[in-house]
């Protein structure tokens, strides 16, 4: 009877197996406090679990290349598009939303203050004032980057730093340093160690930052659990999924804004 028993336990431990996924996502997401607050409710709503792998938009993307992942939850559209493309994907969806912001010393020494991220880029470039960028090919990233090209400047300046790490230790590093960085601002309102950090700079239409989600090609990658990752996109861009979003809040703010588009969604 003991391997009867042993029996049932292998077979109730790959079943547990079987009802989770293993989403990438951004460091955003997770730093921000959304899926601690998004999560249990999908799990309640579905039963399934979810293993979060948190970096940059970027690497997010390599990992589901690799088939590791199977679903995506991220922030750089151009590269979500890309990655449709290549078949790694049958669609993207818009999910939710919020934006950049500019952070630096409250005392402002550049004089950056204001809503023009292309303006406060110059005076940074041109002081050579400190600044803090991801370097980690994330969505953040990705935007900064993009920003400084349509912002015409060739030289960053001498205090731009690379760091190669997630929002919330490039925020620490800004803290320390007194340095001005591009955050999303859902990780900087649930970040505490602000020192003397600021939001300088909102309010800018480019600062916009939109969220896709996508099911992993099954056909590409057919180990994957992607009737798992359907639920999860059917869940997250569905009327309940859309209300939990919208119910985050850090000190009574509302953090992201969801924009499924549900007659996109219902055409897959």
């Amino acid at each position: 009877m003991k391997w009867m028993a042993a029996l049932m336990l292998g077979c109730a431990l790959v079943g547990a197996r079987a009802e989770s996924i293993t989403m990438a996502s951004t460091t955003s997401t997770e730093q921000s406090g959304l899926f601690g607050h998004l999560l249990p409710a999908f799990r309640n709503a579905t039963g399934l679990d979810v293993k979060v792998v948190a970096v940059g938009t970027g690497q997010a993307i390599d990992m589901a290349r690799r088939g590791d992942a199977d679903v995506l939850f991220v922030h750089d559209q151009p590269a979500e598009e890309k990655f449709v493309a290549e078949g790694g994907a049958a669609k993207r969806f818009p999910v939710m939303y919020n934006d950049f912001v500019l952070i630096g010393p409250k005392n402002d020494p550049t004089g950056v203050r204001g809503k023009d991220i292309a303006l406060a880029l110059n005076k940074i470039s041109a002081a050579n004032a400190p600044f803090i960028s991801r370097g980690d090919k994330s969505g953040t990233e990705a935007a900064e980057l993009r920003y400084w090209r349509e912002s015409g400047i060739a030289n960053r300046g001498s205090g731009y730093r690379q760091c190669g790490c997630g929002m919330g230790p490039a925020l620490n590093i800004a803290s320390s340093s007194n340095a001005y960085l591009l955050a999303d601002r859902g990780t900087w309102l649930n970040f505490k160690n602000r020192g003397d950090l600021a939001i300088l700079v909102e309010g800018d239409k480019r600062l916009f930052n939109q969220y896709g989600v996508m099911v992993v090609s099954p056909l590409k990658y057919p180990h994957l659990n992607s009737a798992g990752a359907q639920k999860f996109v059917d869940w997250v861009t569905s009327a309940a999924g859309q209300a939990v979003i919208a119910s985050y809040k850090i000190g009574g703010e509302q953090v992201f804004f969801p924009n499924a588009e549900p007659a996109l969604v219902k055409s897959r």
